[in-house]
């Protein structure tokens, strides 16, 4: 299976609707909104048009529609005292999950997070997404902290929070290596 990865523009509104469909509920648990709304797709947008959000999508270049197949994000806040850190959020659909393509994605949005000056980026996701989990220490990532019951789903169930981190500085040979 092959893809291409690609900046998320605005005509790819209901493509991006149609990919969360697709996700397993438990999967939006991290990301503090219900990425099936289009209200939500239409937010994320405009955040992209104000500078604070990068987006990258894979669509599927290969026997597929060219539909969307992941997408990765990173969020900051250039005018916080947190500017130099990144969030990234990472959803890759059920099918093609294991291949690389989370891989492929994280690493082009590190090239973002470079280009953006940033020294820090964190991840957070529910402890049991243990395959994403594996996948963000591989690439230098460790865990920070644990928020118990910090994310509830659809029915109220709580769920734990787990943040990881990794000093991009650091792990380029930057300055505090």
């Amino acid at each position: 299976m092959t893809h291409r990865i690609r900046r998320f523009r605005a005509v790819d509104r209901d493509a991006m609707l149609a990919f969360a469909q697709g996700l397993p509920e438990h999967d939006l648990l991290f990301l503090g909104r219900d990425l099936k709304h289009r209200r939500v797709v239409e937010a994320w947008l405009e955040a992209i048009d104000k500078g604070r959000i990068d987006s990258l999508v894979a669509e599927d270049t290969g026997e597929g529609d060219g539909a969307i197949v992941g997408a990765v994000t990173l969020v900051r806040d250039p005018l916080g005292w947190s500017a130099h850190v990144g969030e990234v959020r990472l959803l890759v659909s059920s099918a093609r999950r294991g291949a690389g393509l989370g891989r492929d994605l994280l690493q082009a949005i590190f090239a973002v997070a470079r280009q953006r000056d940033l020294a820090k980026l964190t991840a957070a996701m529910t402890p049991d997404q243990s395959r994403s989990v594996a996948l963000f220490e591989s690439l230098g990532f460790v865990r920070e902290a644990l928020l118990k019951g910090h994310v509830r789903d659809r029915d109220g169930t709580p769920h734990d929070l787990a943040i990881l981190c990794l000093d991009l500085e650091r792990a380029s040979g930057g300055k505090d290596s």
